[in-house]
C-alpha cells in the first residue's frame, strides 16, 4: 500500500496511474503537481488528486512513491527539483517512451539517490492528452518495461514490479539501450511516419478531396498523427539515432516494394506483401518470441546488462 503518491504531471499518463492505483486499492493519498493551475483544479475535481502541491518538491515531500509523467525533456529539471525532498526510502519512477536520456538525467540530477530511480516505461497511451482522459483501465494487460540500473536498489524495483503487476500489466526488464532501440522500430518510428503522411498529404492540392473519401484503414493507419506535439517532438529528439536508423531500414524496404513497382513485376510485390502479411500474423497470435530483440547482441555485447544509454 502506498500512503502518498508524489503525482508530477497530471496529464493522460499520470492521472491514469493514479486513477488505476486507486481502483486497485493501492494508495491512500495522491499530491500532484503541474505547472498549469488548470490542469491541477481539473485533477483535484476529477479525484485524479487529493490535494494540489505548488512545486514538484512539495509534491515529493512526504511521498513514499514518487511519479513523473511529464515530456521526456523535462525530466532532469523534474528530477533536480524533487531530490532534497525524496524520503531516504522513497522511490522515484517515470513513464518516459525513451530510457537512455532518462538514465543520464537521472545520474546527474539524482547523485547519491540514483538507487530510488526506477525508470519505468508501460507501452499505452492514446492520441489525445489532458487529464480529463485520464482513465483507470488505461493500463489494463499493457506490458511495462523497467529499465533498472546498477544502482537502483531491489526493495526499489520489487515496488516497481509489484505496483505494475497489481494494475494487470505484464512486467519486463530490459537495458536501457535495448529498449530504446526496440521501440525506435515498433513506436517511435511508426509516429515518424504518421506525421510523414499526413504532412506529405496535406502538400497535395487535392487534400482535402483524399480526406472526403478516407475509410477505416486511413483512420487506423493515421490514429497516432493526433499525438502530442510536444511529448513526440521530445522522443523523436531523445532517440533520434535509434529512429534514424530505423528511418533507414523504412526507406530500404520501401525502395524494395517501388522497385518491384516500376518493374510491374507482380509475382515478386506479391512475395513481399505475403512476407509482411505473415510476420503481421505471426506478431498478432505471439508467435514472434524466436526473432531476435532489436538492438541486442547477447549478453556481454551492445544492449547487454551493462548498457546504460541509449546508442
Amino acid at each position: 500500500m502506498i500512503q502518498q503518491l508524489g503525482l508530477i504531471g497530471c496529464g493522460l499518463m499520470g492521472g491514469s496511474f493514479a486513477l488505476a492505483l486507486r481502483r486497485a486499492g493501492w494508495v491512500r493519498r495522491v499530491t500532484g503537481y503541474s505547472p498549469s493551475a488548470h490542469t491541477l483544479q481539473r485533477a483535484q475535481a476529477l479525484g485524479v488528486i487529493d490535494e494540489a502541491a505548488d512545486s514538484a518538491g512539495a509534491a515529493a515531500a512526504g511521498s513514499d512513491l514518487v511519479l513523473l509523467a511529464l515530456p521526456v525533456g523535462a525530466t532532469g529539471r523534474a528530477l533536480a527539483a524533487v531530490r532534497e525532498q525524496l524520503a531516504p526510502q522513497a522511490v522515484v519512477m517515470d513513464v518516459g517512451s525513451t530510457k537512455g536520456d532518462v538514465v543520464a538525467a537521472a545520474a546527474q540530477a539524482l547523485g547519491d539517490r540514483l538507487g530510488q530511480f526506477v525508470p519505468a516505461h508501460p507501452m499505452a497511451g492514446r492520441e489525445v492528452s489532458g487529464v480529463e482522459h485520464a482513465q483507470a483501465s488505461l493500463y489494463d494487460g499493457c506490458l511495462v518495461i523497467l529499465t533498472p540500473l546498477a544502482d537502483t536498489r531491489p526493495q526499489a524495483l520489487d515496488l516497481a514490479r509489484s505496483l505494475w503487476q497489481a494494475l494487470g500489466c505484464r512486467v519486463i526488464d530490459m537495458p536501457p539501450q535495448a529498449h530504446d532501440a526496440a521501440v525506435a522500430a515498433v513506436s517511435h518510428l511508426p509516429h515518424l511516419l504518421a506525421f510523414a503522411l499526413m504532412n506529405g498529404l496535406d502538400s497535395q492540392p487535392g487534400a482535402a478531396a483524399s480526406l472526403a473519401v478516407a475509410g477505416p484503414g486511413f483512420r487506423d493507419f493515421s490514429r497516432i498523427a493526433a499525438s502530442d506535439p510536444v511529448m513526440w517532438r521530445d522522443i523523436l529528439l531523445a532517440n533520434r539515432q535509434s529512429v534514424l536508423a530505423q528511418s533507414l531500414s523504412f526507406r530500404a524496404a520501401l525502395d524494395r516494394l517501388e522497385a518491384t513497382l516500376q518493374r510491374g513485376d507482380g509475382p515478386a510485390l506479391e512475395a513481399l506483401i505475403e512476407s509482411a502479411r505473415r510476420l503481421r500474423t505471426r506478431w498478432q497470435a505471439g508467435q514472434t518470441g524466436s526473432l531476435t530483440p532489436i538492438g541486442t547482441h547477447g549478453p556481454d555485447g551492445p544492449g547487454g546488462p551493462g548498457a546504460t544509454a541509449a546508442s
